[in-house]
């Protein structure tokens, strides 16, 4: 303790050298808080009470449905445990040190709560001062912050280690994971339980296991330009490189893709939120990001992807056109972006599923019937017409009869 509380009083005394003297303090602090300091310095008055926080709306829009609120998720009470065994404040922020998620043990969550340390707080050290997640996300490695090494007062009774959090496959920077306490419980292994919970949070990555194979196949279904999987899930690529996108901006993307001519923004907002009240200007900052994402790729007025496209929802409608019902429903998995409320995604989605069945009732091929069922189990009309088609054939033999018949009575069932 006596060695934390002199580590202690000399970060206090580097951090006065500073603020009132400036250049004498280059020597005192490791070069990376002495440059944050010079950035802080330059907007943040060390008086601050608390860090701005952004639009709620916006940052909840940004969190839901997103590849790293799946993954908080499936890991949460590991995460959890974590904060109240050890009384700190869990935190993971967007690729701008955006709070996104928190919680924190007792003691320490009221201590958060009171600096808007919570979810829309902005953590950049521009806005806040110096921290360690600002340090792990510009340096894209690991971070601590220790005490009056921060350059705001009111977070100098705490230490923080941070670590950046990547797209396994891409290597895509997704934000930061920091984990947060007061100085006097500074442990050595602070910064390598910091690396593992990052480590834990990436690996619960939606589909992160399939991201090599997925790769692959995107990069040999077209030319360099934006792959979309709608059918059953939702997946983006550019030039073979995997998107991480939160539920908005997928179907933000998905509505450009499927209207390759452009919308305006009232047509783009009327598709995607039909009554609700939802402003343009939560709109307009969920499209900023999503341009971001595609490197500028999306032009204004009207809303308009700037690439080549190709979707697996024009994939199916092609196949049907050209009478191919087997390669039709291999490649159709399933309903448009589930679980999406945008008007337009759901009728398009109805669209399409209606049409699959149609061509189904059609020509009622049995393995194409066979692979259907599986997503529609319930559809006793696909299998009946395949069943009297193979009975008008007088094909009462084939292998795939006594498959479609338990199907068949699982669903009356």
């Amino acid at each position: 303790m006596d060695e934390l509380l002199e580590r202690r009083r000399a970060a206090l005394s580097a951090w006065t050298t500073f603020v009132e003297e400036g250049d004498r303090a280059a020597t005192l602090v490791r070069p990376e808080i002495r440059d944050s300091w010079e950035r802080s310095g330059a907007s943040v008055m060390p008086d601050v009470v608390e860090a701005p926080l952004a639009d709620e709306s916006e940052t909840k829009s940004f969190w839901q449905g997103s590849p790293l609120q799946v993954a908080v998720e499936r890991v949460e009470d590991e995460l959890r445990r974590t904060a109240e065994d050890g009384d700190l404040v869990l935190a993971v922020t967007d690729p701008d040190t955006r709070v996104l998620w928190t919680y924190g043990g007792r003691v320490m969550r009221r201590k958060a709560e009171s600096v808007n340390f919570v979810a829309g707080g902005r953590w950049d050290d521009r806005s806040v001062g110096t921290n360690a997640l600002d340090l792990a996300n510009r340096m894209d490695r690991p971070s601590m912050v220790f005490s009056a090494e921060h350059y705001a007062p009111i977070v100098h009774n705490w230490v923080c280690w941070a670590a950046p959090l990547h797209d396994p496959v891409s290597g895509t920077k997704l934000g930061v994971l920091d984990i947060s306490t007061s100085w006097d419980r500074t442990h050595p292994i602070g910064l390598a339980t910091a690396r593992v919970l990052a480590r834990l949070v990436e690996q619960a990555l939606p589909n992160t296991q399939h991201y090599v194979q997925e790769a692959v196949a995107a990069e040999e279904l077209v030319e360099p330009g934006l792959v979309l999987s709608l059918l059953g899930t939702a997946e983006a690529w550019v030039d073979g490189q995997r998107l991480l996108l939160n539920r908005r901006q997928s179907e933000i993307l998905a509505l450009l893709a499927l209207h390759p001519d452009g919308l305006s923004l009232d047509q783009l907002h009327a598709m995607l939120y039909g009554d609700h009240a939802v402003t343009f200007s939560t709109l307009k900052a969920e499209v900023s990001h999503l341009r971001q994402a595609l490197a500028g790729q999306l032009a204004s007025r009207p809303y308009r992807l700037l690439m080549p496209i190709a979707t697996d929802v024009d994939h199916v409608l092609g196949l049907l056109r050209r009478g191919e019902v087997a390669a039709a429903v291999d490649a159709y998995g399933g309903d448009l972006l589930p679980g999406t409320e945008s008007p337009a995604l759901v009728e398009m989605g109805e669209y399409v599923a209606v049409a699959v069945r149609e061509a189904l009732l059609a020509d009622p091929q049995p393995d194409a019937v066979l692979q259907y069922i599986e997503l529609a189990p319930y559809d006793t009309a696909v299998l009946e017409a395949c069943l009297a088609q193979l009975g008008r054939d007088v094909r009462l033999h084939h292998p795939a009869v006594p498959l479609l018949k338990a199907r068949l009575a699982v669903a009356d069932s």
